[in-house]
Protein backbone atom coordinates (compact mmCIF):
# COMPACT_ATOMS: atom_id res chain seq x y z
CA UNK A 1 0.00 0.00 0.00
CA UNK A 2 2.74 2.29 1.30
CA UNK A 3 4.78 1.69 -2.21
CA UNK A 4 1.59 2.07 -4.25
CA UNK A 5 0.88 5.58 -2.64
CA UNK A 6 4.56 6.62 -3.17
CA UNK A 7 4.54 5.87 -6.61
CA UNK A 8 1.67 7.61 -7.41
CA UNK A 9 2.89 10.78 -5.45
CA UNK A 10 6.24 10.67 -7.51
CA UNK A 11 4.16 10.03 -10.84
CA UNK A 12 2.42 12.39 -13.32
CA UNK A 13 -0.99 11.97 -11.06
CA UNK A 14 1.25 13.43 -7.86
CA UNK A 15 3.26 16.39 -9.72
CA UNK A 16 -0.16 17.57 -10.87
CA UNK A 17 -1.86 17.46 -7.55
CA UNK A 18 0.84 19.19 -5.84
CA UNK A 19 0.23 22.30 -8.62
CA UNK A 20 -3.11 22.16 -8.24
CA UNK A 21 -3.63 22.06 -4.27
CA UNK A 22 -0.53 23.53 -3.26
CA UNK A 23 -1.06 26.61 -1.16
CA UNK A 24 1.68 28.70 -2.68
CA UNK A 25 0.87 30.48 -5.76
CA UNK A 26 2.68 28.89 -8.96
CA UNK A 27 2.50 30.43 -12.22
CA UNK A 28 4.78 28.84 -15.50
CA UNK A 29 5.45 30.97 -17.94
CA UNK A 30 7.10 30.38 -21.29
CA UNK A 31 10.73 31.97 -22.95
CA UNK A 32 8.18 34.68 -24.69
CA UNK A 33 6.82 35.96 -21.15
CA UNK A 34 3.47 34.14 -21.44
CA UNK A 35 1.67 32.18 -18.95
CA UNK A 36 1.07 28.29 -19.80
CA UNK A 37 0.11 27.65 -16.59
CA UNK A 38 -1.35 28.71 -13.40
CA UNK A 39 -3.13 26.75 -10.22
CA UNK A 40 -5.99 27.72 -8.29
CA UNK A 41 -3.63 29.34 -5.60
CA UNK A 42 -1.99 31.60 -7.57
CA UNK A 43 -6.07 32.63 -9.47
CA UNK A 44 -6.81 33.27 -5.80
CA UNK A 45 -4.29 35.26 -5.36
CA UNK A 46 -4.70 37.80 -8.07
CA UNK A 47 -8.15 37.66 -8.60
CA UNK A 48 -8.84 36.49 -11.88
CA UNK A 49 -11.04 33.49 -12.74
CA UNK A 50 -10.18 30.03 -14.04
CA UNK A 51 -8.05 29.91 -16.97
CA UNK A 52 -8.12 33.77 -17.35
CA UNK A 53 -4.51 34.53 -17.63
CA UNK A 54 -3.47 31.96 -19.68
CA UNK A 55 -1.68 32.83 -22.78
CA UNK A 56 -1.17 36.78 -21.49
CA UNK A 57 1.90 38.17 -20.76
CA UNK A 58 3.64 37.81 -16.89
CA UNK A 59 3.33 41.42 -16.86
CA UNK A 60 -0.13 41.73 -16.78
CA UNK A 61 0.52 40.70 -12.49
CA UNK A 62 3.02 43.83 -12.74
CA UNK A 63 2.08 47.28 -11.64
CA UNK A 64 1.88 49.31 -14.65
CA UNK A 65 5.21 51.50 -13.76
CA UNK A 66 7.39 48.76 -12.92
CA UNK A 67 5.94 46.84 -16.35
CA UNK A 68 8.80 48.10 -18.79
CA UNK A 69 11.40 47.16 -16.07
CA UNK A 70 10.08 44.07 -15.42
CA UNK A 71 9.95 43.02 -19.54
CA UNK A 72 14.20 44.33 -19.03
CA UNK A 73 14.85 42.21 -16.03
CA UNK A 74 12.76 38.64 -18.17
CA UNK A 75 14.61 39.26 -21.38
CA UNK A 76 17.76 39.65 -19.19
CA UNK A 77 17.39 36.75 -17.12
CA UNK A 78 16.35 34.35 -19.99
CA UNK A 79 19.35 35.16 -21.46
CA UNK A 80 20.91 33.22 -17.94
CA UNK A 81 18.46 31.76 -16.09
CA UNK A 82 18.87 30.61 -13.21
CA UNK A 83 17.72 29.56 -9.55
CA UNK A 84 16.29 32.59 -7.67
CA UNK A 85 15.20 31.90 -3.78
CA UNK A 86 12.39 33.88 -2.26
CA UNK A 87 12.98 37.20 -1.54
CA UNK A 88 16.69 37.95 -2.68
CA UNK A 89 17.26 41.14 -1.44
CA UNK A 90 14.52 42.79 -4.39
CA UNK A 91 11.04 44.95 -3.04
CA UNK A 92 8.41 43.21 -5.65
CA UNK A 93 4.49 43.77 -5.92
CA UNK A 94 1.73 41.92 -7.52
CA UNK A 95 -1.13 44.16 -9.20
CA UNK A 96 -4.61 42.60 -8.70
CA UNK A 97 -7.07 42.22 -11.53
CA UNK A 98 -9.37 45.16 -9.76
CA UNK A 99 -5.64 47.20 -9.63
CA UNK A 100 -5.03 46.77 -6.22
CA UNK A 101 -1.23 46.19 -5.94
CA UNK A 102 -0.18 44.16 -3.47
CA UNK A 103 3.76 43.23 -1.91
CA UNK A 104 5.15 39.74 -2.87
CA UNK A 105 8.25 37.46 -2.51
CA UNK A 106 8.75 35.44 -5.42
CA UNK A 107 11.34 32.58 -6.35
CA UNK A 108 11.95 31.38 -9.97
CA UNK A 109 13.13 28.04 -11.26
CA UNK A 110 13.91 27.59 -14.82
CA UNK A 111 13.62 24.37 -16.66
CA UNK A 112 13.22 23.26 -19.99
CA UNK A 113 10.45 20.96 -21.60
CA UNK A 114 10.83 19.10 -25.04
CA UNK A 115 13.47 21.76 -26.28
CA UNK A 116 11.31 24.98 -25.01
CA UNK A 117 12.44 26.78 -22.00
CA UNK A 118 10.16 27.79 -19.27
CA UNK A 119 9.88 29.62 -16.02
CA UNK A 120 8.05 28.25 -12.53
CA UNK A 121 7.39 31.41 -10.27
CA UNK A 122 6.18 30.54 -6.67
CA UNK A 123 4.62 33.69 -5.31
CA UNK A 124 3.71 34.60 -1.14
CA UNK A 125 1.76 38.16 -0.49
CA UNK A 126 3.50 39.32 2.41
CA UNK A 127 1.18 42.31 2.97
CA UNK A 128 0.57 41.45 6.62
CA UNK A 129 4.62 40.77 6.85
CA UNK A 130 5.19 44.40 5.52
CA UNK A 131 2.78 46.36 7.55
CA UNK A 132 4.00 44.37 10.85
CA UNK A 133 7.77 45.50 9.85
CA UNK A 134 6.30 49.45 8.85
CA UNK A 135 4.04 49.39 12.53
CA UNK A 136 7.37 48.28 14.15
CA UNK A 137 9.51 50.90 12.07
CA UNK A 138 7.25 53.30 12.64
CA UNK A 139 7.00 52.69 16.79
CA UNK A 140 11.04 52.58 16.99
CA UNK A 141 10.57 55.88 15.14
CA UNK A 142 8.48 57.36 17.53
CA UNK A 143 9.99 55.57 20.67
CA UNK A 144 13.30 57.23 19.53
CA UNK A 145 11.66 60.43 19.36
CA UNK A 146 9.87 60.11 22.89
CA UNK A 147 13.44 59.23 24.29
CA UNK A 148 15.17 62.58 22.59
CA UNK A 149 12.07 64.26 23.94
CA UNK A 150 12.78 63.19 27.56
CA UNK A 151 16.31 63.61 27.21
CA UNK A 152 15.54 67.23 26.64
CA UNK A 153 13.12 67.44 29.27
CA UNK A 154 15.73 66.00 31.54
CA UNK A 155 18.13 68.49 30.23
CA UNK A 156 15.98 70.74 31.10
CA UNK A 157 15.18 70.03 34.64
CA UNK A 158 18.73 69.41 35.30
CA UNK A 159 19.44 73.45 33.91
CA UNK A 160 16.42 74.67 35.81
CA UNK A 161 18.28 73.01 38.95
CA UNK A 162 21.30 74.34 38.25
CA UNK A 163 19.63 77.75 37.76
CA UNK A 164 18.07 77.20 41.99
CA UNK A 165 21.02 75.67 43.13
CA UNK A 166 22.08 79.00 45.45
CA UNK A 167 18.52 78.93 47.12
CA UNK A 168 18.67 75.07 47.69
CA UNK A 169 21.75 76.06 49.40
CA UNK A 170 20.04 78.51 51.70
CA UNK A 171 17.25 76.24 52.13
CA UNK A 172 19.52 73.90 53.39
CA UNK A 173 21.49 75.57 55.49
CA UNK A 174 18.62 76.09 57.98
CA UNK A 175 18.99 72.28 58.66
CA UNK A 176 21.17 71.27 62.00
CA UNK A 177 23.28 69.18 59.71
CA UNK A 178 24.33 70.57 56.14
CA UNK A 179 27.05 68.32 54.94
CA UNK A 180 25.17 65.11 55.85
CA UNK A 181 21.79 66.64 53.87
CA UNK A 182 24.01 67.72 50.40
CA UNK A 183 26.01 64.24 50.51
CA UNK A 184 22.40 62.32 50.93
CA UNK A 185 21.14 64.73 48.09
CA UNK A 186 24.59 63.90 45.77
CA UNK A 187 24.24 60.76 46.22
CA UNK A 188 20.97 59.78 46.05
CA UNK A 189 20.37 62.00 42.75
CA UNK A 190 23.57 60.66 41.32
CA UNK A 191 22.19 56.90 42.05
CA UNK A 192 18.35 57.85 40.89
CA UNK A 193 19.47 59.20 37.72
CA UNK A 194 21.98 56.58 36.64
CA UNK A 195 19.28 53.21 36.96
CA UNK A 196 16.93 54.38 34.83
CA UNK A 197 19.43 55.80 32.36
CA UNK A 198 21.42 52.56 32.29
CA UNK A 199 18.54 50.89 31.99
CA UNK A 200 17.08 52.82 28.71
CA UNK A 201 20.52 52.70 27.04
CA UNK A 202 20.80 48.71 27.51
CA UNK A 203 17.14 48.21 26.57
CA UNK A 204 17.41 50.59 23.44
CA UNK A 205 20.21 48.40 21.98
CA UNK A 206 18.42 45.16 22.71
CA UNK A 207 15.35 46.81 21.04
CA UNK A 208 17.44 47.30 18.05
CA UNK A 209 18.77 43.68 18.22
CA UNK A 210 15.41 41.93 18.63
CA UNK A 211 14.28 44.16 16.02
CA UNK A 212 16.81 42.20 13.15
CA UNK A 213 15.89 39.06 14.87
CA UNK A 214 11.88 39.40 14.76
CA UNK A 215 11.46 38.79 18.22
CA UNK A 216 8.77 41.10 19.14
CA UNK A 217 7.93 39.14 22.61
CA UNK A 218 11.46 40.63 23.69
CA UNK A 219 11.60 43.55 21.89
CA UNK A 220 7.84 44.55 23.50
CA UNK A 221 9.69 43.24 27.14
CA UNK A 222 12.38 46.00 26.74
CA UNK A 223 10.25 48.83 25.26
CA UNK A 224 8.39 49.01 28.53
CA UNK A 225 11.36 48.41 30.85
CA UNK A 226 11.86 51.58 28.87
CA UNK A 227 9.12 53.42 29.53
CA UNK A 228 9.34 52.18 33.15
CA UNK A 229 12.30 54.08 33.50
CA UNK A 230 11.27 57.08 31.29
CA UNK A 231 8.35 57.03 34.31
CA UNK A 232 10.61 57.01 37.21
CA UNK A 233 12.75 59.60 35.78
CA UNK A 234 9.84 62.15 35.49
CA UNK A 235 8.65 61.06 38.91
CA UNK A 236 12.17 62.25 39.97
CA UNK A 237 12.25 65.72 38.40
CA UNK A 238 8.93 66.15 39.48
CA UNK A 239 10.02 65.81 43.38
CA UNK A 240 13.45 68.05 42.62
CA UNK A 241 11.15 70.61 40.62
CA UNK A 242 8.51 70.56 43.69
CA UNK A 243 11.04 70.83 46.37
CA UNK A 244 12.72 73.86 44.50
CA UNK A 245 9.29 75.50 44.11
CA UNK A 246 8.27 75.03 47.57
CA UNK A 247 11.82 76.65 49.04
CA UNK A 248 11.52 79.40 46.77
CA UNK A 249 7.55 80.13 47.40
CA UNK A 250 6.76 80.30 43.96
CA UNK A 251 3.43 77.84 44.90
CA UNK A 252 0.16 79.17 45.85
CA UNK A 253 -3.04 77.84 46.77
CA UNK A 254 -5.58 79.48 43.78
CA UNK A 255 -9.13 78.12 44.55
CA UNK A 256 -11.30 77.11 41.95
CA UNK A 257 -14.68 75.47 40.90
CA UNK A 258 -14.44 72.15 40.08
CA UNK A 259 -16.45 68.41 39.70
CA UNK A 260 -14.43 66.46 42.43
CA UNK A 261 -15.38 63.14 41.63
CA UNK A 262 -14.66 63.54 38.23
CA UNK A 263 -11.14 65.18 38.89
CA UNK A 264 -10.28 61.89 41.17
CA UNK A 265 -11.34 59.76 38.46
CA UNK A 266 -9.64 61.57 36.01
CA UNK A 267 -6.36 60.83 38.18
CA UNK A 268 -7.19 57.45 38.75
CA UNK A 269 -7.13 56.75 35.46
CA UNK A 270 -4.09 58.31 34.53
CA UNK A 271 -2.56 56.37 37.56
CA UNK A 272 -3.88 53.04 36.46
CA UNK A 273 -1.28 52.57 33.76
CA UNK A 274 1.49 52.85 36.52
CA UNK A 275 0.12 49.88 38.44
CA UNK A 276 1.64 46.55 38.49
CA UNK A 277 0.34 43.09 37.11
CA UNK A 278 -3.21 42.26 38.43
CA UNK A 279 -3.55 45.66 40.70
CA UNK A 280 -7.00 47.82 40.91
CA UNK A 281 -7.50 51.27 41.67
CA UNK A 282 -11.49 51.82 42.97
CA UNK A 283 -12.78 54.87 44.34
CA UNK A 284 -15.62 55.69 46.85
CA UNK A 285 -17.01 59.20 46.59
CA UNK A 286 -19.72 60.75 49.22
CA UNK A 287 -21.29 63.83 49.36
CA UNK A 288 -20.89 66.94 46.86
CA UNK A 289 -19.18 66.69 43.58
CA UNK A 290 -18.68 70.20 42.98
CA UNK A 291 -16.30 72.08 45.23
CA UNK A 292 -13.49 75.02 45.52
CA UNK A 293 -10.18 73.68 45.70
CA UNK A 294 -6.65 74.45 43.94
CA UNK A 295 -6.57 71.58 41.36
CA UNK A 296 -2.59 71.90 40.86
CA UNK A 297 -1.82 71.26 44.65
CA UNK A 298 -4.80 68.53 45.20
CA UNK A 299 -3.34 66.57 41.62
CA UNK A 300 0.16 66.25 43.28
CA UNK A 301 -0.85 65.05 46.64
CA UNK A 302 -3.10 62.54 44.94
CA UNK A 303 -0.44 61.94 42.23
CA UNK A 304 2.03 61.00 44.93
CA UNK A 305 -0.06 59.22 47.50
CA UNK A 306 -1.51 56.73 44.86
CA UNK A 307 2.13 56.55 43.41
CA UNK A 308 3.24 55.30 46.92
CA UNK A 309 0.54 53.37 47.19
CA UNK A 310 1.23 51.12 44.02
CA UNK A 311 4.95 50.93 44.40
CA UNK A 312 4.47 49.39 48.49
CA UNK A 313 1.66 47.27 47.37
CA UNK A 314 2.27 43.68 46.00
CA UNK A 315 1.18 42.32 42.24
CA UNK A 316 -2.83 41.73 42.55
CA UNK A 317 -3.23 44.44 45.21
CA UNK A 318 -5.93 47.08 45.86
CA UNK A 319 -5.46 50.63 46.26
CA UNK A 320 -8.67 52.08 47.71
CA UNK A 321 -9.56 55.89 47.20
CA UNK A 322 -12.31 57.21 49.34
CA UNK A 323 -13.40 60.66 49.39
CA UNK A 324 -15.91 62.53 51.98
CA UNK A 325 -17.16 65.89 51.34
CA UNK A 326 -19.30 67.73 53.90
CA UNK A 327 -20.47 71.49 54.19
CA UNK A 328 -16.90 72.29 56.23
CA UNK A 329 -14.49 69.63 54.59
CA UNK A 330 -12.86 67.36 52.39
CA UNK A 331 -11.56 64.49 53.26
CA UNK A 332 -9.67 61.87 51.00
CA UNK A 333 -7.65 58.97 52.22
CA UNK A 334 -5.82 56.33 50.39
CA UNK A 335 -5.15 52.91 51.69
CA UNK A 336 -3.06 49.98 50.39
CA UNK A 337 -2.36 46.68 51.77
CA UNK A 338 1.01 46.85 51.02
CA UNK A 339 4.16 46.68 52.47
CA UNK A 340 3.45 49.36 55.78
CA UNK A 341 5.39 51.07 57.85
CA UNK A 342 7.32 50.33 61.18
CA UNK A 343 6.53 52.46 64.15
CA UNK A 344 10.40 53.28 64.05
CA UNK A 345 9.66 54.61 61.10
CA UNK A 346 6.88 56.91 61.12
CA UNK A 347 8.51 59.40 63.47
CA UNK A 348 10.67 60.14 60.36
CA UNK A 349 7.78 59.76 57.65
CA UNK A 350 7.69 63.43 56.89
CA UNK A 351 11.52 63.90 56.59
CA UNK A 352 13.27 65.28 53.39
CA UNK A 353 15.09 61.99 51.99
CA UNK A 354 13.94 59.70 54.52
CA UNK A 355 13.09 56.14 53.29
CA UNK A 356 11.74 53.26 55.56
CA UNK A 357 14.10 50.26 56.50
CA UNK A 358 11.87 48.18 54.60
CA UNK A 359 11.67 50.47 51.05
CA UNK A 360 15.34 50.73 50.35
CA UNK A 361 15.11 48.33 47.06
CA UNK A 362 12.09 50.38 45.72
CA UNK A 363 12.97 53.33 44.00
CA UNK A 364 12.46 56.75 45.07
CA UNK A 365 14.25 60.11 46.03
CA UNK A 366 12.24 59.90 49.98
CA UNK A 367 10.94 63.67 49.07
CA UNK A 368 7.13 62.41 47.90
CA UNK A 369 5.58 62.87 51.70
CA UNK A 370 7.68 65.72 53.05
CA UNK A 371 6.02 67.47 49.33
CA UNK A 372 2.67 66.06 50.62
CA UNK A 373 2.94 67.58 53.65
CA UNK A 374 3.77 70.52 52.21
CA UNK A 375 0.83 71.19 49.89
CA UNK A 376 -1.33 69.96 52.87
CA UNK A 377 -0.26 72.55 54.48
CA UNK A 378 -0.61 75.68 51.26
CA UNK A 379 -3.98 74.21 51.01
CA UNK A 380 -4.60 75.16 54.86
CA UNK A 381 -4.99 71.06 55.63
CA UNK A 382 -3.56 68.23 57.04
CA UNK A 383 -2.01 65.02 56.49
CA UNK A 384 -2.47 62.00 58.43
CA UNK A 385 -1.35 58.10 58.29
CA UNK A 386 -2.57 54.67 59.88
CA UNK A 387 -0.14 52.03 59.38
CA UNK A 388 1.04 48.41 60.47
CA UNK A 389 4.08 46.57 58.98
CA UNK A 390 3.25 44.10 56.47
CA UNK A 391 -0.52 44.99 57.01
CA UNK A 392 -0.41 48.00 54.29
CA UNK A 393 -1.21 51.81 55.10
CA UNK A 394 -3.87 54.98 54.79
CA UNK A 395 -2.81 58.28 54.00
CA UNK A 396 -5.61 61.09 54.54
CA UNK A 397 -6.03 64.36 53.48
CA UNK A 398 -8.06 67.16 55.08
CA UNK A 399 -8.90 70.32 53.52
CA UNK A 400 -11.60 73.04 54.79
CA UNK A 401 -13.77 74.46 52.43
Amino acid sequence: MNISLNNKMEGKEGVEALFLYATEAIIVANNKGEITRINPSAEKLFAYERDELLGKKIEVLVPKRFAKGHVDYREKYSQHPHARAMGAGMELFGLKKDGIEFPVEISLSPYIWNGERFVIAFLVDVTTRKQAEEKLKNYSIELERQVRNRTLILEEAIEELEKTKGDLHRALSKEKDLNELKSRFVSMASHEFRTPLTTMLSSLSLVSKYGEQNDKENQSKHINKIKASINNLTDILNDFLSVSRLEEGKIENILEELNLKEFINEVVMEMQVMATKGQKIIQNYSGDETTFLDKKLLKNVLFNLISNAIKFSPENGLVEINTQVSDFTVKISVKDNGIGISKEDQKHLFERFFRGYNATHIQGTGLGLSIVAKYAELMNGRIEYESKENKGSVFTINVPL
